[in-house]
């Protein structure tokens, strides 16, 4: 992307939640509630756009998620950012990494979360859980990846930041 490009996307922050679970570790998700303007329904991490008293990605993906899902920021570790993700409808998303202690509550917002899982990170890694798809979008003919997983389409952007933890996880 060209500079101007890249200052044309809407700057937003997710936090990608990594649940040390006593059987390994899980990533938690978020799904959308269906009558959302942008990505609805879909499967997503929890976060959204930077707002102008947001100093960092960081304190936006915190605020993100204690509005959507009641995470306490207090509960989460931050360990660093994945590279911000480019997605077509405009946004410039970065991907804020945070280790998080059970126990912990959550409360979700009704508007915005339909409902909140955990996947098995070891299930995010493995290269066979992986489907490169292709659709037809605004005229454009788009690549994305999927991750089918009991139920749950993790696709697109979504899945697109975990194959970038993968790599970073896997070939450090």
């Amino acid at each position: 992307m060209t500079p101007d490009e890249v200052a044309a996307t809407t700057p937003a922050a997710v936090l990608v939640p990594l649940i040390n679970r006593p059987d390994g570790l899980s990533v938690l998700l978020t799904r959308r509630t269906d009558h959302l303007y942008d990505h609805a329904g879909q499967i997503s991490f929890p976060g959204g756009k930077v707002n102008a008293e947001d100093n960092s990605p960081e304190e936006t993906a915190l605020r993100e998620t204690e509005e959507e899902i009641g995470l306490n920021r207090s509960r989460v570790q931050l360990l660093g950012r994945l590279p911000d993700y480019f997605i077509p409808t405009g946004f410039r998303v970065t991907p804020v990494i945070g280790w998080v202690e059970p126990p912990f509550s959550l409360t979700l917002d009704a508007f915005e979360v339909a409902e909140v899982f955990e996947v098995p990170l070891s299930f995010l890694v493995d290269p066979t859980h992986r489907q490169l798809q292709s659709a037809v979008r605004n005229g454009r003919l788009r690549h994305f990846y999927a991750m089918p997983f009991e139920g749950y389409n993790i696709w697109g952007a979504t899945a697109g930041m975990l194959v970038v933890l993968s790599r970073i996880i896997l070939d450090p």
